[in-house]
């Protein structure tokens, strides 16, 4: 039967004093957008640090080898110079600081350094010929 009306679909007066369904939950879906970009935010500005920090790190190490192998070539005669000076130019065009530069013979060893969100990282190398060439 079209266009007669039935008990299970007739609308409902709602309840007094209370809002009906679709005006109750007004905006909920808004704060919790809300909340859950707010989590996502704090979660990327706690873990960012830490990924540009590991990043950094590896650039204290590759300077510290990049200066060691320079040192390193200098005290064997590859390169003119003084084997700590070259080794402080490289560590500084690596972004980093030579903060030591100890060579005992033909082998060099290195340690740089670089300030991260006021930590200091470190690395230190060692560089020279292979063990066979000394004797």
């Amino acid at each position: 039967m079209v266009g007669v009306p039935c008990a299970l679909h007739a609308p409902h007066a709602p309840l007094a004093g209370r809002p009906s369904g679709s005006q109750h939950e007004s905006g909920s879906a808004s704060v919790l957008s809300v909340g859950i970009v707010g989590v996502l935010v704090m979660a990327v500005a706690t873990v960012l640090p830490l990924y540009i920090g590991m990043s950094v790190r590896q650039a204290v190490i590759a300077a510290a080898d990049a200066s060691a192998l320079a040192a390193a070539d200098v005290a064997v005669g590859i390169i003119p110079g003084v084997p700590c000076e070259i080794a402080a130019t490289v560590a500084s065009s690596n972004g980093a600081v030579l903060t030591a530069c100890v060579f005992d013979g033909l082998v060099v060893t290195v340690s740089t350094q670089r300030d991260f969100l006021g930590l200091a990282l470190r690395a230190d190398a060692t560089a020279g010929p292979p063990e066979s060439s000394m004797n």
